[in-house]
């Protein structure tokens, strides 16, 4: 058994606190959330049932992923026309720029908080 998955292997939870599995090896019967989504399902309110962790050399540390058992799980609830309109209300405003007012087409860039004509409009005149 290697060192890494050694760390990583704790099925009783007495090092980590909950049961812990390696990146991909996790019992069947639990999945993540991101898994669960996928099969229209949510954890509905359940506690952690374990999680699946891995090391990761570039950022230094180790990566998380929290399991739910299917069983428990709920559908997840339906869109209501309240809900759909809002996310649309929501999305028409990343939009629009606050300088010039315009729908630009795409989610405006946080780190310009305006469209890039607004932002750049001397590369804009050069072209």
């Amino acid at each position: 058994m290697s060192p890494t998955f050694g760390k990583c292997y704790d099925p009783t939870g007495e090092v980590h606190g909950i049961p812990t599995f390696p990146w991909r090896l996790a019992p069947d019967g639990l999945a993540t959330i991101r898994q669960l989504r996928a099969q229209d399902l949510r954890p509905g309110g359940q506690a952690i049932a374990a999680q699946v962790m891995r090391h990761n050399r570039r950022r230094g540390g180790v990566q998380v992923a929290y399991l739910y058992p299917i069983a428990g799980a709920k559908k997840v609830r339906p869109m209501t026309p309240a809900k759909r309109a809002a996310l649309a209300k929501a999305m028409a405003a990343r939009r629009t720029c606050p300088a010039c007012r315009i729908d630009a087409g795409y989610c405006i860039p946080t780190s310009l908080g305006m469209c890039v004509t607004c932002a750049y409009p001397e590369e804009q005149r050069a072209a």
